[in-house]
């Protein structure tokens, strides 16, 4: 089987492709490399260009007439980037998906897994700090505001055509392909553990952001999932479409990708230390604008609907971003 993946150059898109070459998928990559990478294309079918570029998809299918289901990866994805420039999100997160699935139905591609975020759901108000996908949503950021309208826009399609979406829902994902061959391109990535090496590197102490929040230690909680597990997230997803949604008919399911683990940024942190082998100091600061305590989710319908669950810890994460940095230094030098 052969998967058109948009965004297929960029940090997920790049280590989904190479976990569907591994399975025995075959990746059709279409980027237009704004912020994906040149290099993650090389040895794989590659198009350059626009997710809404009618014409280029027509070429693509017509070259390519196996494609069978897509992985829309495609997006715009910092937070602070959305609350300065709302249009642009919504044009390249929203607009753009609407024509895209206008192409992809128009060429009777019906199966779609949706890279959606846990970014919209709502904090959690019962003490429990734990989401599960009918948890309530708010999203609170453009950028999530997008995913969430995204994923609105497939359902009502899904309902009124033969398309059948799967919208996994990213949690924080870390870490790099584990053969060092994909991993992320942003030299100062704003989540904790991007300032986490960042601080490392620059000698100086990490700041905590916020301490009060109603959490086991006062931090910020996330679920860190490693990125080759949520590649292989899509892979189950491809591989079980059809149980999970069968043919003849339009479907939706939102599906969590994350270790079902909550971690504070302090625990962070500390496995950080643990990993690193040395001590880095940390100083506490203020909550920075638009912070949230934070939540983890349950992963059961991953594992029933799937047959997914993360094989791969936290330190893993953290090592492999660690030896992913230093890569990308040495190839800098």
């Amino acid at each position: 089987m052969k998967v058109l993946i948009t965004g297929g150059a960029g940090f997920i898109g790049s280590t989904v492709a190479t976990a569907c070459l591994e399975h025995g998928i075959t990746p059709v990559l279409l980027d237009d490399l704004h912020t994906g990478a040149a290099e993650f294309t090389e040895g794989r079918i590659f198009y350059r260009g626009d997710i809404a570029d009618g014409a280029l998809l027509d070429r693509i299918f017509a070259e390519h007439p196996e494609i069978g289901a897509a992985v829309h990866c495609a997006a715009l994805i910092v937070v602070p980037e959305s609350v300065a420039d709302p249009l642009r999100y919504y044009r390249v997160n929203v607009a753009k998906t609407v024509e895209l699935v206008e192409h992809l139905l128009r060429h009777g591609c019906e199966r779609l897994v949706f890279s959606s975020s846990a970014a919209l759901y709502a904090p959690p108000t019962d003490g429990t700090l734990v989401v599960d996908e009918e948890s309530p949503t708010a999203p609170s950021s453009p950028y999530a505001r997008t995913k969430l309208v995204a994923e609105q826009l497939l359902q009502d399609t899904a309902a009124a055509t033969a398309l059948r979406v799967i919208a996994l829902r990213y949690f924080n994902p870390i870490g790099a392909d584990p053969e060092l061959r994909t991993g992320l391109r942003n030299p100062a990535p704003t989540h904790a553990l991007g300032r986490l090496i960042q601080a490392h590197e620059q000698g100086r102490a990490f700041e905590l952001t916020g301490g009060g929040w109603p959490t086991p230690d006062g931090s910020g909680i996330r679920d860190y999932v490693h990125v080759w597990d949520l590649a292989l997230a899509h892979v189950a997803a491809l591989r079980r479409f059809a149980q999970v949604l069968p043919a003849g008919r339009g479907g939706f399911e939102a599906v969590n990708i994350g270790t079902g683990t909550g971690t504070t940024v302090r625990e962070l942190h500390r496995a950080f230390e643990q990993v690193l082998g040395e001590p880095l100091p940390l100083r506490e600061g203020a909550a920075r604008p638009g912070d949230v305590a934070g939540c983890y989710p349950l992963i059961d319908k991953a594992r029933r609907l799937l047959d997914w669950e993360p094989v791969l810890t936290l330190a893993d994460g953290i090592r492999d971003s660690l030896a992913w940095r230093a890569r990308q230094a040495e190839l800098n030098r």
